[in-house]
């Protein structure tokens, strides 16, 4: 715990990725009471559609930390992974907490489950993975944002380069999740499949 406190206090982005997920939850949590308990839907509108900005401060944060001389770290590859999963996977984040706090303070309908076999199921690890691309294309479109702002690619070899940069690193969190979701369901109901017709 202290190796952590330590880090944070020497690296100011690396507080600002923690705030920013803080914030997130906080400003989600605030626009669902605000929608569901307080029946402000004007207010919770506004803070709903808010929590893009936070991810808007955290580049700007990373940016300038990067213009003022700083040289690219593991940090600044976290905060642009941080940034494409929070685009990517934000409004789905939104919406499974929406669902819940709706069933369970307003009446509202359960909350959808995914489906746990067959072609629904397929297509839902494909959705999956597809926002898992999206989120490391734009991981990566950010890092290739701030190799370009910076202008000195010995500044951003902690982005890029092989085997240990945050590039690299998308790439076979990527390469995983296509083997543990779509692929793995999709043999998986072909053998439930085969063993059905032997049947």
């Amino acid at each position: 715990m202290g190796e952590l406190f330590e880090t944070l206090s020497e690296n100011p982005l690396a507080v600002a990725i923690v705030l920013c997920e803080v914030g997130f939850w906080v400003v989600l949590a605030g626009g669902l009471v605000a929608r569901y308990l307080l029946r402000l839907r004007r207010t919770s509108a506004v803070l709903l559609v808010s929590t893009p900005l936070l991810d808007l401060a955290l580049l700007v944060i990373t940016v300038v930390d990067l213009r003022g001389g700083g040289e690219a770290s593991a940090v600044h590859g976290l905060g642009a992974a941080y940034l494409g999963f929070s685009v990517a996977f934000g409004h789905s984040l939104i919406r499974w907490a929406d669902q819940r706090f709706a069933h369970r303070f307003a009446g509202g309908p359960p909350p959808v489950k995914p489906p746990k076999r067959g072609p629904a199921r397929l297509a839902h690890e494909w959705r999956e993975w597809g926002k898992c691309v999206l989120a490391c294309a734009i991981a990566c479109a950010v890092m290739a944002l701030l190799s370009f702002v910076v202008g000195t690619p010995e500044r951003t070899e902690a982005l890029w380069q092989p085997p240990g940069g945050w590039m690299p690193r998308l790439g076979i969190v990527t390469a995983i999740w296509f083997v543990a979701g779509p692929l793995w369901t999709l043999l998986s109901s072909g053998t439930r499949d085969y063993e059905r017709d032997r049947a």
